[in-house]
């Protein structure tokens, strides 16, 4: 059977944790000064590290958590209620505060080019919350097929990403504050939605195994 529930799940979650929109916002801080040509590459070479770190926690998270003895179960429960702390400064505008304190600090501390790997694709995209993601949501997708996939929905959230980023000067025009404020909130409802079912099924796990 098609996972296509599966699929819009985890579509949803990546979205909300990585935020393109939050992220578009957040570049044009990071890239005052830079020439087009600077800010198109520092976008492109983020996203495809961000990207690719959590396409590696989808085939290896599993593994390391076997390794440190950590089931799948109790990070489900840990990985949800981080989520849900995400999704409580994302309704409460807490998270966009502490994303631009980072943004600005690296900017302090490293120059252009490192500002791809720090802090675009670590923490801002591939923070904790959307690793957490992939290992939680690797889960779910056993076969080679729904692991496919989940990598394609990981793929699919990273053009849309680099779309936000490429436009970040456009979008800025035309999407008012008030309007980015209802968005991130509606998405902050959207993953502690998500976060609570994250925590119930790990409960629920424990509870059987127990």
């Amino acid at each position: 059977m098609f996972p296509t529930e599966q699929l819009i799940n985890a579509f949803a979650t990546y979205f909300v944790t990585i935020d393109p929109p939050g992220q578009a916002a957040i570049i044009l801080g990071l890239t005052a000064g830079m020439s087009s040509l600077q800010r198109r590459q520092l976008a492109l070479r983020g996203t495809l590290l961000g990207i690719g770190i959590l396409i590696a926690f989808v085939f290896i998270g599993t593994g390391l958590l076997s390794v440190l003895g950590i089931s799948v179960a109790a990070f489900r429960v840990a990985g949800g209620l981080l989520l849900f702390y995400i999704a409580s400064e994302m309704v409460f505008e807490k998270r966009a505060e502490r994303r631009g304190e980072t943004a600005e600090k690296a900017v302090s501390d490293h120059h252009a080019r490192g500002l791809a790997v720090f802090p675009l694709a670590v923490p801002l995209i591939a923070g904790p919350g959307a690793i957490s993601a992939a290992i939680l949501l690797s889960s779910q997708f056993t076969t080679p097929l729904e692991q496919g996939l989940h990598v394609g929905v990981i793929v699919l959230v990273g053009v849309i990403l680099y779309m936000f980023l490429r436009l970040a000067d456009s979008i800025q025009k035309y999407v008012s504050d008030s309007v980015s404020n209802v968005l991130t909130r509606l998405l902050g409802i959207l993953l502690a939605a998500l976060s609570v079912q994250f925590i119930a099924d790990g409960v629920r796990t424990l509870a059987s195994s127990g």
